[in-house]
């Protein structure tokens, strides 16, 4: 007997998986929500949201959705590109002035000064990863400088206004377009729509895209409300959860690393387009079923369904891997392109992972992601709490089980 296209006994096998993850204490807790056509097909939560408090992780933890940000900031700059007010080419420094006048390291520079002239990057080179920006968790010497100068756009560093004008005054890694490179673009897209919509970015998102789709439990802070619900954060690290270049493991595979009183989540006065949401699984539910339909959502169009295409589509002229990438990045590189706010699958068997092709997807550093899959009509978010999100194969493994369980 099948439901939805899913044989409930291989779909059972993902609570085994998840039990494990939690059992190997790879995992203090996670929650996984499938849909398909719309309709709820599978959902199970195991472990804890703080395991030291022993509170169990339900379905409506709330967790830092960090990089799962990324696809709700580009859908906020894509309002405005269909109301007139910005257009993709557009070099950022027409909307931030910072970033005039720009200099690029040289192929090969060895001191973080040795730099040539270079175009300002367009918003669309910033929402794909291509303007010459990084993390300060990337190899390099701009992730250093980024890392030096606590350029780390944290949810208690101050105004993203003044971040984002302290990071316009460094290089850029390499000329706008010449590679790709997981960067803060998307947090500099955050403060484009401050700029041109005249809101702080997170009253822009309650108005425009959390009230109307009812994700009441998501924003830039914790609501006092669900502070008793809020997970805590854990790392195989020793030492920082995202000093991915200085990384050591060993001991206990789930130190602490944020959570309680003491956590930034709770007041956040830096608003994050890159990685500041916080949220729960019903939540990012109702924001993923947007993309798998389209634009539609029950009350109305976030945006147009050709708008919507055209953001899944690959922007890249070939897959991230062509493009010479020296960064962390959330998924595979090979077969994988990137479109406006998530990577998309060009070729399954090259990325080495089970799924269909135009597959949309992206995920953040604690380990949490989504894909939605136009071929099979699925909308799926996984929720955890585990920096880095490279600690496991979580990823691949999840899309095997839920391939593994298709009938048709």
């Amino acid at each position: 007997m099948t439901a939805n296209g899913f044989d409930p006994v291989r779909l059972d096998r993902i609570r085994g998986w998840m039990q494990r993850y939690v059992d190997d204490r790879k995992y203090a807790g996670c929650s996984l929500l499938i849909s398909r056509g719309g309709d709820e097909v599978f959902y199970n939560a195991v472990g804890h949201r703080d395991h030291e408090a022993g509170s169990p992780f339900e379905r409506d933890t709330i967790v830092r959705l960090y990089s799962m940000t990324k696809p709700v900031t580009s859908v906020a700059l894509m309002m405005l590109v269909e109301r007139g007010l910005v257009h993709l080419e557009a070099p950022v420094s027409q909307y931030i002035p910072e970033f005039s006048n720009m200099q690029a390291l040289i192929p090969g520079a060895e001191t973080i000064d040795q730099t040539e002239p270079a175009l300002s990057p367009t918003l669309h080179q910033l929402l794909t990863h291509t303007s010459g920006l990084s993390y300060h968790f990337n190899p390099g010497l701009l992730p250093q400088a980024m890392a030096g100068k606590n350029l780390l756009f944290h949810p208690d560093q101050g105004s993203l206004a003044r971040m984002v004008d302290r990071v316009a005054a460094l290089p850029l890694a390499f000329q706008p377009g010449a590679r790709w490179e997981y960067s803060i673009g998307i947090d500099v897209i955050g403060r484009v729509i401050e700029v041109v919509s005249g809101q702080t970015l997170d009253a822009f998102f309650k108005e425009h895209i959390l009230d109307p789709l009812g994700m009441s439990e998501t924003a830039f802070s914790v609501p006092p409300h669900g502070y008793d619900r809020f997970a805590a954060l854990y790392t195989p690290l020793d030492g920082d959860a995202m000093a991915l270049n200085a990384a050591q493991t060993g001991g206990d595979s789930l130190r602490r690393a944020d959570g309680g009183e003491a956590s930034p989540f709770l007041n956040a006065d830096l608003h994050s387009g890159g990685g500041g949401l916080v949220g729960t699984l019903d939540d990012y539910m109702r924001f993923v079923e947007v993309l798998r339909r389209k634009g539609r959502f029950d009350g109305g169009q976030l945006l147009s369904q050709s708008t919507m295409s055209f953001m899944m589509r690959n922007h890249l002229p070939g897959d991230i891997a062509s493009l010479g990438p020296q960064s962390f990045a959330e998924q595979p590189m090979d077969g994988m392109g990137f479109g406006i706010g998530g990577a998309v699958v060009l070729d399954p068997a090259r990325a080495r992972t089970l799924g269909s092709v135009g597959d949309f997807s992206w995920g953040g550093m604690a380990s949490t992601f989504f894909w939605v899959d136009p071929v099979q009509d699925l909308s799926v978010v996984f929720l955890t709490q585990l920096s880095p999100s490279s600690s496991y194969p979580s990823r691949a493994e999840m899309k095997a089980l839920v391939h593994g369980a298709l009938t048709d």
